[in-house]
């Protein structure tokens, strides 16, 4: 299973913001779309992420007050990315690796879009369910007296 089966499923939806934006504001759009993170996008290329987790970090260092920082003072510069082509597992071990909860999707220079860990743990889950129905399915039908052994 590839990066491109969790796309499919999840649709396009990109939610972007520039790193000259106020952090308070990127942050309220996180909140009212119920989102994790935003993309930061500059001059149309991929310039970092903003998660919960550097808001969360500058939250706390502003004593409890975003003030007039900028997305650009917080954003993770450098994200974890990902190909369409790449498999879901090694994204899970990417994931784990950097403790990433967020990773654009690139084709080349072009974002694709951006997958979740839930996004794979989901994919992950439905084709075990997958399996284990088919499994039993099989097994289930199984022909009488098929591969038994009469010693």
């Amino acid at each position: 299973m590839k990066v491109t089966d969790i796309l499919r499923v999840k649709g396009s939806t990109l939610y972007t913001v520039n790193p000259d934006h106020l952090l308070a504001d990127a942050t309220k759009t996180m909140a009212e779309l119920d989102i994790g993170s935003l993309v930061v996008m500059e001059h149309g290329s991929l310039a970092g992420m903003l998660s919960f987790r550097e808001v969360i970090k500058a939250v706390v260092a502003g004593g409890g007050n975003l003030g007039d920082r900028r997305v650009r003072s917080v954003m993770d510069a450098a994200p974890l990315t990902c190909m369409p082509e790449t498999e879901i597992d090694d994204v899970r071990r990417m994931m784990l690796q950097r403790h990433a909860r967020y990773m654009p999707v690139m084709d080349q220079r072009t974002l694709m879009g951006v997958i979740s860990f839930y996004d794979v743990a989901k994919t992950v889950v439905d084709a075990q369910d997958f399996e284990n129905r088919m499994l039993k399915a099989y097994i289930r039908d199984w022909p009488e007296g098929a591969g038994a052994d009469k010693s």
